[in-house]
């Protein structure tokens, strides 16, 4: 028998990004612990498609552009009136830009700006203005290994999940007061079909491994136990904190 301090049967979950990748895993660990679910895209096909493979019937889509307020703003409110008040919120859209900073252009930088942090700044204000008035609620943050660390070729990226993680513990100190907790979730490398292309090249994915205290990469499912633990009565006084699920990479020289 499950422990009730890890109950969230019946909670109403958000997933940004969630059509695929790690987005999916973690609105199906949801789906699967009870939740109803909406996953978000920008795609309604895609995100359809996706929705049909979750378990259980209270699974929903809600297509908006996480990168528009006005778009999110009525995303938000329409979700709140068709599915229901959001208890959880998992802000996972997000994107990566590979290039020497040298030759990185601006407008690759604007977006991926506008995908990886402003993104989690819009839905978290949304979401956050019902969380607090009733008094409860739940956002994760999928930060990054590379909220801590970085690698030549990706420097925006690192930039963006660091600010990403101080976004967090922001969002604590400004809510928490109102009995909403907000914490961070670490992915290290985890493969997926974002990642396939590293984890096919052997040379990296050698690295990976090697670097890796726990000798692999990461899968999907290696992140799902602990978005459950931060959605969870369990975390009620954890807050402003990132859980790195990172087999230990950030642990080790």
């Amino acid at each position: 028998m499950t422990h009730p301090l890890f109950d969230i049967g019946g909670r109403t979950a958000l997933v940004t990004g969630s059509s695929r990748g790690i987005g999916l895993a973690l609105a199906r660990g949801l789906a699967e612990a009870g939740c109803t679910v909406v996953l978000n895209g920008r795609d309604p096909d895609r995100l359809a498609e996706a929705a049909a493979r979750l378990p259980g019937k209270a699974v929903h889509t809600a297509a908006f552009d996480v990168t528009d307020g006005p778009s999110v703003a009525a995303g938000i409110a329409d979700v709140e009136e068709r599915v229901g008040p959001l208890d959880i919120l998992v802000n996972n859209a997000g994107m990566q830009l590979r290039s020497p900073l040298l030759e990185f252009t601006d407008s690759d930088w604007h977006r991926i700006l506008d995908t990886n942090l402003t993104s989690a700044f819009l839905v978290g204000r949304e979401a956050a203005r019902g969380m607090t008035a009733r008094g409860h609620g739940k956002i994760v943050n999928i930060c990054s290994l590379q909220s801590e660390v970085a690698r030549p070729g990706i420097a925006p990226y690192a930039a963006t999940k660091g600010a990403l993680k101080m976004l967090t513990k922001g969002m604590c100190a400004d809510w928490g007061p109102h009995g909403v907790q907000v914490n961070g979730l670490g992915p290290g490398y985890i493969e997926t079909e974002l990642t396939q292309p590293l984890v096919d090249e052997p040379e990296f994915s050698a690295w990976v491994r090697r670097r890796t205290p726990a000798g692999r990469w990461g899968r999907t499912e290696d992140l799902v136990g602990g978005v459950l633990f931060l959605a969870s009565p369990a975390a009620d006084f954890v807050s402003g904190q990132i859980l790195y699920v990172d087999g230990g990479m950030t642990s080790v020289l």
